[in-house]
């Protein structure tokens, strides 16, 4: 959550609830005095972060998109959420952070991919397939 809000400059951390002091029953033992939920939001957008303990992790299913005006915005966020995390993750402007989760660090593609040439959305669809970070000049260029 502290990773998350330093990043994003709209942000805040709204709430912490943290598991009882004490000793605490199967499967909340050892989880005493951690963080239990934690409200915050990021650009308006209110989310809740619950440690359950080892047995839930993040999943590809779900990703969060910033969808970023320029390359600087791309760039910036390309390289706060990618610190730490394996670069092997990387692909069209997808990247997994170093807690797990999955972010699409890209412009709005439809200008590329939707365009009613068709020839012209292939080409940016076989540049944006090479890229790890979105490269905005490569997809004007194709």
């Amino acid at each position: 959550m502290n990773f998350y809000t330093s990043i994003f400059k709209n942000s805040r951390i709204v709430s912490i609830k943290r598991y009882p002091e004490g000793p605490l029953e199967e499967p909340m033992k050892g989880m005493e005095g951690k963080i239990l939920t934690a409200v915050f939001e990021i650009e308006g957008q209110t989310f809740m972060a619950l440690d359950g303990g080892k047995a839930f992790k993040p999943s590809g299913v779900v990703s969060f998109l910033v969808d970023c005006k320029d390359q600087t915005e791309i760039d910036y966020y390309w390289d706060k959420l990618s610190e730490g995390s394996d670069p092997t993750t990387h692909q069209c402007g997808w990247l997994q952070d170093k807690y797990g989760f999955w972010w699409q660090i890209t412009p709005q593609m439809e200008k590329w991919l939707s365009s009613k040439d068709d020839e012209k959305s292939k080409r940016a669809m076989k540049a944006m397939l090479k890229m790890k970070k979105i490269i905005i000049k490569d997809l004007e260029n194709a």
